[in-house]
């Protein structure tokens, strides 16, 4: 059956892009500051289904805290809080300028500014940072092999982290620190900017802090933090603007994030002003109605992200590379457009990078072959195994995933699906005691690189069996893939990193440990009253940009 975008998605992708919002906007060259805007205070009120993990900013790494987390820490460098491409730029952050990079690549040096202090009002030191990047791999980072693990003596800190001492981070008296890496890594400046990396006080545990708040210095700081109901930030009275393509002063006085509404539930709550944003997809049985009465209020944002499906390479039936291609094959995926909203905010992909990330796009197309897909099964003797699929237990999810349990079905399979709460499906994907068989999975990047996708999602260094924290939630690791990551991390020059990572992304696709479905982009509704909208490809809608009053 031919299947058509449904003219309220048309209606709503030409009245957002048609819409010149005229209200005011911050200047491009801001400096940052709201103190006497009128636009400073109030409270910021944002919704979402349900939390979002640990506090621990070193550990959790999921795009909900995240987002939150960007506006509380700071590392060395960061990404340009810019709109568009301009926003996977890397700025200084605490650090004063650039790092001076050694001619063989493997010595970088900065410079810690001075005057900086912490939300409890202790003052930034080089023991703070040195102790943090040694609390990456004491904590259990999730990217602290894959990030970090180029770092002169991370190789020890990894196989003992209760004795690292990791020597190839120095600190000196003056300020300047010091990165000696083992080889060179045409990725480092970014995994300097990504939130891994952030300076926290060296008195902080080196154990997961769970619901605890760690002193940051962003603008805002958690006072107030319940799983079950939510979070509240305050300002930071310490912070002051160092950098405003890095860190800005916020406007809202009072950020309160609340939980407990369904996504249905959330845009009733935002359509009635009761909140000013909400976190999670809106079902596509509301979009027409965004469109029609609330133009203004909706933003479509281009996003490097996908959603995939992840199928275990260490469950049965996905054990057979077969099994896994006849699923990819079998899908329709301009059937997984529709079901995530239409054409507008998504499109069909058939490699596992988002389009827009440099040098990564295969040029491939995966046609729906039924046929071929049952005889796949077939092959494999796996007709008739039992396969259960984990979705997110929102609309959009369940929607596309009551779509993928009947294609399932359809293949061979006897299929079940197993909803499962949103803020933790990510994590119950991922731990190996769950012997999740294959899930729909969503990944966005890191930063502007094929490796946040593929080797976080493939590579060796990211499964972590029995454990909730391991991005590779297949548990593929194969060891020609992993060569040719490892190769293409070590290039400087991303031209020649560029066709390595097309290698490596054509043999995931042979292999299928993960079978991409579509990109999507963000669409945001917020309130009538928010203002200065304000989002980044990196961390979305920016709370500290945004303003209420």
């Amino acid at each position: 059956m031919a299947m058509r975008v449904p003219a309220f998605l048309l209606a709503l992708s030409l009245g957002v892009a048609g819409t010149a919002f005229a209200q005011e906007q911050t200047p491009p060259d801001w400096d940052g500051q709201t103190l006497g805007s009128p636009h400073r205070g109030g409270t910021l009120r944002l919704t979402a289904d349900g939390p979002g993990g640990t506090l621990d900013p070193q550990v959790n790494y999921g795009t909900q805290y995240m987002q939150v987390f960007v506006n509380m820490y700071d590392p060395l460098l960061t990404f340009r809080e810019a709109r568009g491409p301009t926003g996977l730029e890397v700025v200084p952050d605490l650090a004063d300028a650039m790092p001076t990079i050694s001619p063989d690549g493997l010595t970088w040096t900065l410079h810690l500014r001075s005057g900086l202090k912490f939300s409890d009002g202790s003052p930034v030191r080089v023991e703070d940072v040195v102790a943090s990047f040694r609390r990456i791999y004491r904590v259990g980072s999730p990217t602290a092999a894959s990030f970090y693990g180029g770092i002169v003596g991370a190789k020890e800190c990894l196989d003992a982290p209760d004795h690292c001492t990791l020597p190839g981070v120095e600190g000196h008296s003056d300020g300047t620190i010091v990165f000696h890496l083992a080889h060179p890594d045409g990725e480092f400046l970014y995994k300097l900017a990504f939130p891994h990396a952030v300076i926290l006080p060296a008195s902080v545990s080196v154990h997961d802090v769970g619901n605890e708040t760690v002193p940051g210095t962003g603008p805002y700081r958690i006072t107030h933090y319940d799983p079950e109901h939510g979070i509240v930030l305050e300002r930071n009275s310490y912070f002051h603007v160092w950098n405003p393509q890095a860190q800005t002063d916020g406007f809202a006085d009072r950020i309160e994030y609340n939980f407990g509404l369904s996504d249905e539930a959330q845009i009733t709550a935002v359509e009635q002003g009761q909140y000013d944003w909400m976190l999670d997809a809106k079902p596509s049985d509301r979009l027409g109605e965004l469109g029609a009465k609330y133009t203004s209020q909706v933003h479509i944002e281009p996003l490097l992200g996908l959603y995939y499906l992840a199928m275990n390479v260490h469950e049965k039936p996905f054990t057979d590379q077969r099994v896994r291609q006849a699923v990819s094959m079998a899908v329709n995926r301009h059937a997984m457009t529709i079901l995530f909203g239409g054409g507008a905010i998504s499109e069909p992909l058939c490699q596992m990078v988002p389009h827009g990330i440099p040098g990564a796009d295969l040029g491939l197309s995966c046609p729906q072959d039924l046929e071929r897909a049952r005889k796949l099964v077939r092959e494999a003797g796996e007709e008739g195994a039992t396969v259960t699929l984990v979705v997110p237990n929102r609309a959009v999810e369940l929607g596309m995933g009551t779509y993928l349990r009947n294609v399932l079905q359809q293949i061979g399979f006897k299929a079940q699906l197993r909803p499962i709460t949103a803020g933790l499906a990510e994590s119950y994907e991922q731990n190996t005691a769950n012997h999740v068989q294959i899930s729909l999975s969503y990944w966005f990047a890191d930063y502007p690189s094929a490796s946040t996708f593929l080797d976080d999602l493939f590579g060796c260094d990211n499964y972590h069996p029995n454990s909730a924290i391991s991005p590779n939630f297949t548990g593929f690791c194969d060891q020609h893939v992993q060569s040719l990551f490892e190769r293409a991390k070590t290039q400087t020059e991303p031209a020649l990193a560029a066709p390595i990572w097309q290698d490596a992304g054509h043999e995931i696709m042979r292999q299928m440990p993960g079978a991409p479905m579509i990109q999507m982009k963000t669409i945001d509704f917020v309130s009538k009253r928010l203002g200065n909208y304000y989002s980044t490809l990196l961390s979305h809608m920016l709370f500290s940009h945004v303003w209420v009053k």
